[in-house]
């Protein structure tokens, strides 16, 4: 059986594939692992996955040496605004090399970032479309933002400088609103940072009846550092919690998908800060509209009142003044009626008893004494006949001037 040695098959590969790959070859791969070494080469892992099940099909290492790489990666992340990592897909040129001792490998020459915006532009179309053919794109954007939201659970890296102007924009603020904060520290950049901040969420689900909104901020940084942002599951966690997620991560170019999904989006840590004092004013001032409003509505009404009040004792007192004329008017008219009868009873009793004098008057002794009639006693008793009379009797006998006795014989 004829042989050959193991270094004689490596140099037969190694011809063959300087025959086959003299220039550099343009290939479409996605960055599976990056690390970049202390003396500035990069070493890479491409890999190659089935469009429909996902599978690895392919993989192969790459290095980009430390003279290519200081070009190639500040290129590629001012083109793409991204940072080059690993979970990009990218179309580089890559001279294909074969070593006796340590294999296959592929040496990257150049960088096209257009293919990555491309591909990270239809990633970012995916996960939208899949955001709204799950119904949850706006279902955060439908919660009520709080009138007052005082108190606050933050996600933020608990050093970074957005924090901390976040922070003194609340504590001084110059109306003296006061706030709850509470800081669940997250990583906010780089390949960690997705599922460091889901778990900050998750810690703040379970307590969430103690805040009023949920503010994920990060000041500064490289726009590279924004990638996370893009991701599917942070927008699904932020898109389905039960408060209202408001976005200030720092960065001036288009929306991220976490500001499209978030109830509330600004550009700033510090914007964020404005956004809440700006709420807590309008807040304030619709509660000072609504104290006037109660305040002159209460005078008006009570103003009202007294003068309606007054009017009534006006009423009552002039119907009572009416009553009471009334009643004067009347007793005067009684009394002058029981006057008027009482003295024409009088006048009447007193002419009647002018008449029974005139009468008694008339019958009296003394008046018939006076017009010529006597009257006779005998023994201190008026005689009224004869028969009343005997023989030696003596009578006494009134005249008007005088009297004298006389004796039956």
């Amino acid at each position: 059986m004829d042989s050959i040695r193991l270094s004689e098959l490596t140099e037969r590969v190694q011809e063959t594939i300087k025959l086959n790959f003299g220039s550099p070859v343009w290939i479409r791969a996605e960055i599976s692992e990056l690390r970049e070494n202390s003396n500035g080469h990069c070493y890479l892992e491409f890999v190659e996955k089935d469009a429909e099940t996902d599978f690895l099909i392919a993989k192969c290492k790459a290095t980009i040496w430390n003279g290519t790489y200081r070009m190639l990666k500040p290129y590629f992340e001012s083109t793409t605004g991204q940072e080059f990592r690993s979970g990009l897909k990218v179309l580089v040129a890559v001279t294909v090399d074969f070593h006796s001792l340590y294999g296959f490998s592929l040496n990257v020459k150049d960088i096209d970032p257009v293919f990555t915006v491309g591909d990270m532009m239809a990633r970012r179309l995916q996960i939208i479309r899949k955001l709204e053919e799950d119904g949850i794109a706006d279902m955060n954007k439908l919660l009520p933002f709080p009138e007052r939201p005082q108190r606050i659970a933050i996600i933020s890296s608990a050093t970074a400088a957005g924090y901390g102007d976040f922070m003194d924009q609340l504590r001084n603020n110059p109306a003296g609103f006061a706030f709850y904060t509470h800081l669940f520290p997250a990583i906010v950049q780089g390949e960690q940072a997705e599922a460091s901040m889901i778990a900050a969420l998750d810690r703040i689900y379970e307590h969430a009846d103690l805040f009023d909104i949920v503010a994920i901020i990060r000041g500064g940084g490289a726009t590279t550092d924004l990638a996370c942002f893009d991701s599917y599951q942070l927008a699904l966690n932020c898109a389905q919690f039960p408060l209202p997620v408001v976005a200030g991560i720092g960065h001036q170019r288009d929306v991220s998908i976490l500001d499209m999904v978030a109830n509330t989006s600004v550009k700033t840590p510090t914007a964020v800060a404005a956004l809440l004092l700006d709420t807590m004013q309008a807040s304030e001032d619709k509660l000072m509209a609504l104290t006037n409003s109660i305040y002159y509505t209460v005078k008006d009404r009570l103003r009202n009142e007294n003068d309606y009040i007054s009017d009534v004792k006006w009423r009552i007192r002039k119907s009572l003044q009416d009553k009471i004329s009334a009643r004067r008017i009347l007793h005067e008219r009684h009394t002058n009626r029981l006057r008027n009868t009482v003295h024409a009873v009088f006048v009447r009793e007193q002419n009647r008893l002018m008449l029974l004098e005139k009468n008694i008057e008339s019958h009296s002794p003394a008046f018939l004494l006076k017009h010529g009639y006597t009257l006779t006693t005998v023994n201190g008793v008026r005689l009224k006949s004869v028969h009343d009379v005997k023989r030696d009797d003596v009578v006494r006998t009134y005249l008007h001037d005088g009297n004298f006795e006389s004796k039956i014989i």
